[in-house]
């Protein structure tokens, strides 16, 4: 993927990411209510395949009409066992989408008007740190938290679950990118503090960036 070119002067990109069922959405909404603006790639790749757009007609060219509901929408969750069944599929899929996203993620940031913004990458790992992100922020629990999250969240067996976490990178993957970890193993009033002091954090390094200091990325 490439950098992006031009992104809004001054504007700090804290980059959101950790792996499936480990609370990115959580932390995200308690940024939301702080005044950050969130840009969450998730939601992203939801808009770039509804009915009648770009992104979903070459999908189902790519798969065919049986990933569509009868009501000419993506069928999301038949999509999901096609693609964490077969690592070909998933790639076949994610050389649709991907593009289409970034595109669509830096003009989000374009358009973003603020001293910093939080954009959600879920798969960050996999996909590499690009130069328009200058600081990454991993969302941690333990493996065994994810499964049991994920298998109550999705109504899922654990062999399932495990297929999943299994098609994403390792935990020690993400921590190995990131300049922030923010534990979500406890109360929501913890992670809450958390968050709060870290928002007080990202004012100051994007103050620092405007006034030409920013030593990372």
């Amino acid at each position: 993927m490439n950098n992006g070119g031009n992104i809004t002067p001054g504007l700090y990109v804290v980059a959101l990411t950790g792996g499936i069922a480990s609370g990115k959405s959580t932390v995200a909404d308690l940024f939301a209510k702080l005044g950050v603006p969130i840009i969450d790639t998730d939601v992203i790749a939801r808009q770039v395949v509804q009915p009648g757009s770009s992104g979903l007609a070459k999908v189902t060219a790519a798969f065919g009409e049986g990933v569509l509901k009868s009501n000419g929408s993506l069928d999301r969750k038949k999509m999901r066992q096609l693609v964490f069944s077969d690592p070909r599929l998933r790639q076949k899929l994610e050389s649709i989408l991907h593009p289409i996203i970034l595109s669509m993620t830096l003009q989000n940031i374009r358009d973003c008007h603020a001293v910093y913004c939080i954009v959600v990458i879920p798969l960050l790992a996999e996909s590499g740190v690009q130069p328009w992100v200058n600081h990454v922020l991993v969302v941690d629990v333990t493996e065994q938290i994810q499964l049991d999250r994920l298998m109550q969240r999705d109504q899922i067996s654990q062999q399932q679950a495990n297929a999943m976490l299994a098609a994403q990178a390792s935990r020690e993957a993400r921590l190995g990118l990131a300049d922030d970890v923010l534990s979500n193993t406890g109360a929501l009033e913890e992670l809450a503090e958390m968050i709060f002091k870290l928002h007080s954090q990202y004012i100051r390094l994007a103050a620092d960036k405007t006034n030409g200091q920013d030593f990372h990325r």
